[in-house]
C-alpha cells in the first residue's frame, strides 16, 4: 500500500493504493496494468481508507486497488469553513476523483466500486448518474440513500440548523479552552471498540490513521462537523429511483448481526433489477471481522462481472 493524494476542486483526497501513484500534473498518462480492474473503495462515516487494508492482501493480485479518505476523514482535509458535509456533496467528491483519475491513467476495462455503509450509498448515487462509468457494485452493509416520508421534511430542516446552531456555539467555546483530547492512541482505541464492540486489532489501522499526537496528547483527526444532522432526506420514490438507474451489477453484502432493515427480504418492495446478496458472518464492520468471507464473495462476483462483459 502506498499514499496517494488526488487534485479536487481547491483540495485533495488522500488515500491508499496498490500502484504507483499518477503524476497528475504530468502531461503523459500512467497505464495501470490493463488485465486487472479498478477496485475504488469507499469508507463510511467516520472511518477511513484504511477500514480495507484488511482486504488488501487477497485482492492485490487481482484488482488495481484505491481506498480513499473522504473529505473531513483521515488523512483528506476539512472542507471549508463555510461547508457542511452534505451527502450529496460526496458524490460530487466521487466523481471529481473518477474524472481526475481518468484524465491522468490509462485505466482498465473494467472499473467496480466498492463501499461500506456510507460509502455505498455514495456508490449507488454514482451509479446511477454515471451508469456507463461502473462495471459492478460491492455494497458492504449500505443499500440506497437513507429516505423519509415528506411530511418530516419541516422537522428535518429544524433538527438539521438546529444541530449546526449547536456545532458553531460549541466552536466559540473551543476558542477559549483547550480542545477535547486523549492521553495516548491506545486511549483512542479503547474508545472506539466500546462504541463499535469491535477488538482492538480490527480497529487499530483505522485509528491510526484517524488520530494525531500534539504535544504528549491524541486527537481526532475527523471534523467535528460530521455529527451535524442532514437538513434533509430523499423521499422513497427517489431513492427507488435511484436504484432502477442502475445497470451494473450489484452485490450486496451484509452482516448476520448487521442492520436488519438491509437484508434480502425487508429490501423486497425495493426495486434492485441486478442486485444479489449474500451474508457473512458479523455485523455491521462485517469486512473487519470476516475479511476473508468478504474478499472471497467480491473476487467470485468479479469473476462473474468479467464473464458478462467478455
Amino acid at each position: 500500500m502506498v499514499h496517494i493524494e488526488i487534485p479536487t476542486a481547491g483540495s485533495h483526497l488522500a488515500g491508499l493504493c496498490s500502484f504507483t501513484p499518477p503524476d497528475f500534473s504530468a502531461g503523459t498518462p500512467e497505464v495501470l496494468p490493463p488485465e486487472k480492474p479498478l477496485l475504488v473503495m469507499l469508507h463510511g462515516w467516520q472511518d477511513n481508507a484504511a477500514s480495507f487494508t484488511p482486504l488488501f492482501p487477497a485482492l492485490t493480485d487481482h484488482f488495481s486497488l484505491l481506498a480513499v479518505d473522504w473529505p473531513g476523514h483521515g488523512l483528506s482535509p476539512h472542507r471549508a469553513a463555510d461547508n457542511f458535509y452534505h451527502f450529496v456533496d460526496y458524490v460530487d467528491d466521487l466523481a471529481q476523483l473518477m474524472t481526475t483519475l481518468a484524465n491522468a491513467c490509462v485505466m482498465p476495462s473494467r472499473v467496480m466500486l466498492v463501499g461500506h455503509s456510507l460509502g455505498a450509498l455514495v456508490a449507488t448515487c454514482y451509479a446511477a448518474a454515471f451508469a456507463e462509468r461502473v462495471d459492478g457494485l460491492v455494497l458492504i452493509e449500505g443499500l440506497a440513500p437513507l429516505s423519509e416520508p415528506p411530511m418530516q421534511a419541516a422537522t428535518r430542516l429544524r433538527q438539521g440548523i438546529e444541530s449546526r446552531q449547536r456545532y458553531r456555539a460549541r466552536a466559540l467555546q473551543r476558542e477559549s479552552r483547550p480542545p477535547r483530547s486523549m492521553a495516548s492512541l491506545e486511549q483512542a482505541l479503547a474508545l472506539r471498540c466500546q462504541v463499535n464492540g469491535l477488538r482492538a486489532e480490527q480497529l487499530r489501522p483505522i485509528i491510526e490513521r484517524g488520530v494525531y499526537e500534539d504535544r504528549g496528547r491524541w486527537h481526532w483527526r475527523h471534523d467535528p462537523r460530521l455529527r451535524c444532522d442532514s437538513l434533509y432526506r430523499m423521499g422513497r420514490e427517489h431513492a427507488n429511483a435511484l436504484s432502477r438507474a442502475i445497470s451494473a451489477p450489484i452485490l450486496s453484502i451484509v452482516g448476520q448481526q448487521g442492520y436488519p432493515q438491509l437484508k434480502q427480504d425487508q429490501i423486497a418492495q425495493q426495486d434492485w433489477p441486478t442486485l444479489i446478496q449474500h451474508e457473512v458472518a458479523g455485523g455491521h464492520h462485517c469486512h473487519l471481522e470476516h475479511p476473508d468471507a468478504v474478499t472471497e464473495q467480491i473476487l467470485s462476483f468479479s469473476s462473474k462481472i468479467h464473464k458478462l462483459i467478455r
